[in-house]
């Protein structure tokens, strides 16, 4: 018995991930932002109102990004006026990550929009459901 694309839940788990990913790059077009930049917008945001003031290194763990990649979009969110990087007193190497005001205004709206997109993707299988099936695949394998 040959099995079809449509039996391979790689292939699935591909076009389901392109259908979301264009759903996403829609809702955040009219904010001016990709989807990497809401990402590292949204953590650093996250990271300061609880009260940390992250290094690119943190925040790229944080949001599970290569660090060279993040340096780049801050880079450009920073041009953007939405966050600043400055010098760690503690290790002139490195920048710590604040949202300025815009960035702080920015954030809530973008992650309401990508909410949004979830809540509707996501609508046929309940939020907990999708959180542990996407969970359980997110962590690699023992």
């Amino acid at each position: 018995m040959t099995l079809g694309p449509g039996d391979s839940p790689g292939f699935l788990l591909w076009h389901a991930t392109l259908r979301w990913q264009r759903a996403i790059a829609a809702a955040l077009g009219p904010l001016d932002l990709t989807h990497v930049q809401f990402v590292l917008l949204a953590c650093t945001w996250w990271l300061n109102e609880q009260g940390e003031h992250p290094n690119q290194l943190t925040l790229a763990r944080q949001a599970g990004t290569d660090v060279k990649m993040t340096s780049q979009v801050l880079r450009a969110l920073e041009a953007k006026g939405l966050v600043t990087r400055e010098v760690d007193p503690a290790d002139t190497r490195a920048r710590r990550l604040r949202v300025t005001s815009a960035g702080a205004d920015l954030a809530p709206r973008a992650i309401a929009a990508v909410e949004d997109v979830d809540a509707r993707f996501f609508r046929s299988v309940t939020h907990d459901d999708a959180v542990k099936l996407l969970g359980r695949l997110a962590r690699p394998a023992p």
